[in-house]
Formats: structure tokens, sequence, C-alpha cells
């Protein structure tokens, strides 16, 4: 299980400048002696370093062949964690990390004569390697683009045009880079916009280009640890799938349902997996790296996971929302006597909800469990809305908000208007501003002397990607009126300017999926696939768009200069999204009845594009009949307006009693993660939280110098080799491509059932 934290770098505890040895000013300690710094920015200015040598060059053949191949494998990976059982990102660390070890070997082993001396002009620099993360970052993301006409496939028997498909991603992934690339004087240049998420990131670059003995021993550790896990990741991955969740409970007892619901957790959508030992990284790092989250975030994160391991086991054996008439975990749809629902049997030719077929069918049912989480997500709003998050950063944040939106004035307006410049062919990018003024960003100070990608240009991209999706939407019967489209992209804007402000400051990445889904399922009812697509321009234009964000600032700290960054992140997105379309149609034509299955495997899953489907039916063809006041699942919308009030008691209580502490515990995860274990797989909690204490306490508190140089590396190296093999496996043996080659059935690999030996419920 992978879980999200707030204040991941605002806790870590970093060297005094004055005392810090070139060798260790990455990842914030110096040996056993260590100071605090006030906040991120002073990290920032500090220990992040902020001289830049102009005469690296970034455009070489080199950064482009190693760019381009770094890319195809993220998104190659990216679409095929997409239809796994947990949700998995290609790690950032990662990328890095091989982008510098791979530039380094073309640099040693490459001839510097002949047509070869292309590929290494010299010594490989860290601009180089910067152009390369960020473009092999654009790419490594599944693209929302891909979830919907999955959901077409899957279940609408739609699908649509090969060109129209790839020019629908295209259109998604790039309108969020238009709105987001024209707000970069108000979410990206003020140095109180910080994106504290790089920050661990950034030490580590510096650090790899430090040069000397401590470099070259952080190699070779990294080296070791990736070879030993990328070996490693064979058994739990295909040899011994036990290893995925070993639970004593179920050998104890392998026939009883009960033990099954709450100690199971080696298969998909089985059971929530209590005190399952998991020895498989992929499952245990998944989204967020356990070794990079502060004890503070964490302590939040257990008690989320206390709470969601009695909630469901309450909601069930209690049998609200008729629990028990449904399978334990599950993000499909069912009619009341447990069968799967047909959604077909609902919807006329235009795909919208005939009033009645509906009566005759009947409106369909969550699993209770899957209410929960739609109700603890809206609750907490983190990452997924907007209720106990806002509540929390204007108690304890209120400062930081005031920040954020100095720039919200008639002056402030003006000056942003001003600087646009309407003839895009002719800018020429450099930028009129006084570089001996205090309150510049030393970072951005330093980016002056390079021509700027103008606003002009992101405005060109938001155009272009504007009028395709218009084409695209009327070219697939996407059922969404222009109006719609129109309303999905106001939505994403307005969200923009205060999530995106947000995030930059605290290092929270909000979204607004649900929320969208809400306030499209209300624009438009009755049309479940015009909810996807008003979803997908709305949430995913956000999404990008703080991606972009992020990127171009991971630049401006790596001192790349912004048209290089500009190339890099539109390349990586175009070939990105191509290649997640070519791995979406293999996987679906190869594993389509696995991913309609309710639990699919401990290999591949359908629980992503079901949530979407599900949430498509349920908001934008059901909204009134479902989730409207005095309907069945009236508290889902509801639990956005509790959740404004879901942090008070606990600033009161800081404020009145501040040794009890209450300021360690962030509400808002408290209650996302209490909805956490709805789906995939399970068993990893157990060992995420040892490896988390074992890292940010034991490790950082015993041994700071060691924590201090490796932590980060162990765990890139732990995510990167785990990460190759699984891409190395899901071609040659678990059926991304082609016939799947499952491992002969032993103990240990029981293919007949659940891999630790629980009574399979579904």
């Amino acid at each position: 299980m992978s879980l999200t934290a707030a204040g991941a770098i605002s806790e870590h505890t970093v060297p005094s400048e004055k005392t810090l040895s070139t060798s260790d000013r990455s990842f914030g300690s110096k040996g056993n002696e260590e100071g605090v710094l006030s906040d991120e920015r002073d990290i920032a200015t500090n220990v992040i370093s902020v001289d830049d040598d102009a005469s690296l060059n970034p455009w070489t053949i080199r950064a482009f062949f190693i760019g381009l191949g770094l890319s195809a494998f993220g998104g190659v990976l990216a679409e095929i964690y997409y239809f796994k059982p947990q949700t998995v990102t290609v790690s950032l660390m990662f990328l890095a990390v091989v982008s510098y070890i791979l530039g380094v070997s073309m640099e040693t082993f490459i001839p510097r004569r002949g047509l070869l001396r292309y590929l290494n002009p010299g010594p490989f620099n860290k601009k180089e390697n910067a152009f390369i993360i960020i473009m092999a970052s654009a790419s490594a993301k599944s693209a929302l683009g891909t979830e919907v006409l999955a959901v077409q496939r899957l279940y609408y028997n739609i699908t649509p045009n090969a060109v129209i498909s790839v020019f629908l991603l295209f259109s998604s992934q790039l309108l969020g880079y238009g709105i987001g690339g024209m707000m970069r004087g108000i979410l990206l240049y003020p140095s109180k916009m910080l994106y504290p998420g790089v920050l661990p990131l950034l030490s580590m670059f510096d650090a790899l280009y430090e040069g000397g003995m401590a470099a070259r021993k952080k190699l070779r550790v990294f080296s070791m640890v990736l070879a030993a896990i990328f070996f490693w990741e064979l058994f739990p991955e295909w040899i011994f799938p036990l290893l995925t969740g070993f639970s004593i409970f179920c050998l104890a007892a392998p026939n009883n349902a009960t033990v099954s619901r709450v100690f199971d957790g080696s298969n998909g959508n089985e059971g929530l997996g209590l005190l399952s030992i998991c020895f498989d990284w992929q499952y245990i790092s998944g989204l967020v790296n356990p070794m990079v989250i502060p004890l503070k975030a964490q302590f939040s994160n257990l008690l989320g996971y206390i709470f969601c391991t009695v909630v469901f086991v309450a909601v069930y054996y209690n049998n609200v929302w008729k629990a028990q008439n449904f399978p334990f975990l599950s993000q499909l749809l069912f009619y009341e006597n447990g069968t799967q629902y047909d959604q077909m049997l609902i919807l006329n030719s235009n795909y919208e909800v005939d009033p009645t077929l509906l009566a005759e069918q009947g409106l369909p049912y969550y699993s209770s469990t899957w209410v929960v989480y739609l109700l603890t997500q809206n609750l907490a709003s983190s990452p997924n809305g907007l209720g106990a998050t806002f509540t929390h950063l204007l108690l304890w944040n209120r400062g930081d908000i005031c920040s954020a939106w100095t720039w919200m004035n008639v002056s402030g307006i003006k000056n942003i208007w001003a600087n646009f410049d309407w003839k895009f062919w002719q800018a020429d990018g450099m930028r009129k501003q006084d570089v001996d003024d205090d309150d510049i960003d030393p970072h951005y100070k330093q980016m002056l002397k390079y021509p700027d990608a103008p606003n002009s240009w992101y405005f060109v991209v938001f155009l272009l990607a504007f009028v395709v999706a218009l084409v695209v939407l009327y070219k697939t019967d996407s059922t969404l009126p222009w109006w719609g489209f129109l309303i999905s992209l106001l939505l994403a804007t307005i969200s923009l300017l205060f999530l995106g402000a947000l995030a930059a400051i605290t290092g929270l990445t909000f979204t607004i999926q649900t929320f969208g889904q809400m306030i499209g399922g209300y624009v438009q009812t009755g049309s479940p696939v015009a909810n996807m697509y008003f979803v997908l321009y709305g949430y995913n234009s956000v999404f990008q768009a703080q991606l972009l964000l992020r990127d171009l600032k991971i630049a401006q700290y790596a001192k790349l200069p912004p048209r290089a960054a500009f190339t890099a992140q539109i390349i990586g997105t175009l070939l990105g999204a191509i290649l997640n379309y070519v791995m979406m149609n293999s996987i679906i034509d190869n594993q389509r009845e696995i991913l309609l299955s309710v639990q699919g495997t401990n290999i591949w899953s359908g629980q992503q594009p079901q949530m979407y489907n599900s949430q498509a039916i349920g908001w934008g063809g059901l909204s009134h009949e479902l989730f409207s006041a005095g309907q069945r699942y009236q508290w889902v919308p509801w639990a956005y307006v509790l959740g404004l009030f879901v942090p008070v008691p606990f600033w009161v209580i800081h404020r009145y009693w501040p040794k009890l502490r209450a300021d360690y515990l962030y509400t808002p995860i408290i209650a996302y993660i209490t909805g956490y274990l709805f789906n995939g797989i399970n068993s990893s909690s157990l060992c995420y939280f040892a490896v988390a204490f074992l890292s940010q306490w034991w490790l950082r508190t015993r041994h700071p110098g060691w924590f201090a140089k490796y932590n980060y590396i162990v765990g890139a190296a732990l995510d990167g080799g785990t990460q190759v093999m699984v891409f190395i496996l899901s071609f040659a043996v678990q059926g991304a491509g082609g016939t799947s080659h499952p491992f002969p059935t032993w103990w240990g690999a029981q293919t007949g059932g659940n891999y630790d030996h629980c009574l399979m419920l579904n």
C-alpha cells in the first residue's frame, strides 16, 4: 500500500550551510550534527546549489538519445502499471540516477571520433541530465485519455478510430500545459512557489555532480542495491508469488471467509491484508516510497490505516448499504441481488440514460467499502477533493495561503498583461527584470540570462489543443457539447489558480477528479460518456498543468534553459501518449476477461477503468437518483461540507493544550486513508510502515550521516531495479504483449486460488 503525505520536506533536518561539506550537501544532513532550517525556502537557497555554468550545453544528440529511450521505457511502464492491481508510479528519482549512469557510461565507453563523436561530445553534464529527466518524466505517466478509451472499449463496445484516439490524448495532455504555462509568473517564478516535493531530487542531483570519492561511493551503493532488488523481484513477481503477501492467519484458517476479508491481501480486491508480510517492493513502495516521507506524516497515515480497517469491517458486518449482498471490495456496479449490473440495458443509442429502461432494471448499487472510500475522500479531500484540506490549511497555513495570492491586485494583473507578447514568432524570450532586486528568487535570477519560452508559445499550445479537442469531441460520440467543454476548462483554470498555488507552497498535490465528476453530472445529467470527457478535460488539465510547473521548477533549480525544458516536455508528452495508446490496446486485447472481473489477478487488474466507469455511471448518469438529498448515497456529496469542520477540534486542542501535540495529526490524510484499502493488493501495509520507521526514525536519528548520504539513493535503487524487472516480466511471461506464461503451480504459486492460501471470495 502506498500512502501520500503532506509536509514531506519541511520535516527533514538539514545542516547549517557554514559547516556543510561539499560531499555531504545532499539530502539535508551532515554527519551527526544536525540543524533545522526554518522553511523550504531556506532549503532551496542554502542546500540546493544556486551556481550556474552557462557553458554547459543541454542540446546534444546524446541527451536526445537517452531522453527518447527513457521516455519510451517510462511511457510503456506507466501504462502497464495502470492495469496493475495496485496503483504504482514510475520513480522520478530512478529516472534521474539511471539517466546519469547511462550518460556517464556513454561518455566513458564511446569514442570521440568519427560519427560516434555525436553520441559523446564530451563530459556528460548536469543540464543534459535535467533535459533527459524532464522528457522522461513527461512520458512516464498514464494519460487519463487512455482511461476513457479503455472504458469505452471494455464497457461500451466502442473502439474510436486510432488517429482520433491519438489526437484525443494529445489534446487532453497539452491543454493543461497551455493553461499552466501561461500562469508561470504566478505559480512558478515567485520564490514562495517552492515545490518542496522536488527538493530531495535536486539535492541528490547536485551530489551526483560533485565528483570525488563521495559520489563514486553513492553510485556503487546504488548499483549494488539495484542489481540485488532486480534479481529478487523475479521471485514475488513470478516464481514465488506467495511472497506478495504471507499471512499466518490464512495458512491457519484457509477456508474461513472472515479471515479472508480481514487478513487476505495477496490478490486484488480480496481483503485488507491485516498483519500480512509483503516481500514485493513494487507494492511496498507503490505511489510513494516510504523512505522519503517523514515520521510525523507517517503517523497520520498509520492512524488512517487503523481506522480504515475498523470502519470497513464495521460497515460490512453491520450490513450498511446492504453490504453483504456484494463483494467485500469492488469498484463495479451491482443489482440488489449481488449480480453485476449491465449498464448497457439502461442506455439508449446515444449512450444516455433512458428513464423507462432504468425503471425496468432498477438503480445500481456500489459495494459498501467503495462508498466509504467515496465518502472519506470527499470528507478529507486529500488528494482528491476540497473539504478538510482547505480548513486545515486555513487554520495551520494561513500565512502561506495569503502569500500565494499576493499577485492578485490591479498592478499585478496589469503587469502580467503587459508582459504578454502576442507576436510569439518574434519573441526573443529575454525578460526585463531588476537582477539586483532582493525579492527575486536566486535560482530564477540565474535563469534571466537565458531566452524564455514566452507565454505566447504556451498560448499557441493551448489554442491548438483546444481546436483539436473540439474536433475530437464530435468525432468520438462523446455526447459532451461544446458548452460543457468550455465549463470543464473554466473549472480547470479556476482550480489551478487555487490548488496550484497551494501545491507549490505546501507540497500537497491536489486533484479535482471526484469534484469534477459531481459538477459534470449535475451540469449534464443522464450522460455517463459525456461525464468521462468532462472530467478528462477538466481534471486532467489541472493535473497536467501541475506536472508542467513541477518540471519547470526542476529546470529552474538545475539551471536548464527554459526553451530546452519546453522542448523536452512537449516531446516526452507526445511520445508517451502514443506509447500509452499502443500498450492500452495490447493489454486489453490480451487480458480483456481479467480486466472485466471483480478480482483480477495479482498481475493484471481492471480496477482503474472499473472505478472510472462506475463514477461516470453514478455521477454522469444517475447523480440525482443516487446522490441527491434523500437518496441512497446522499452522504457522499454532503461529506464535502462535513469535511470543512473535521480539522477544527484538533486545532482547538493544539491551541489550548499544545503539549498534546495535536499538530502531529494531519486530519485530511487521516480521513482520506480511512477509505484507502478499498481496492487492489493490500498485503504491503505492515511492511510499508516498518520500512518507514526503519528509515525515518532509526536511520535518521541513530545514523544521520548514513541517512544523509544513502537513504534516497537506496530508495531510488529499490524503485529502479523493481521497475526494470516488472517491465521485462510484463512482456516476457505476464502477457502484456501476447500469451502469458505463469510459473508452474506449486505451494508458493497457487494459480487456482489466492496466493496466500486464504479462501477465494469473488
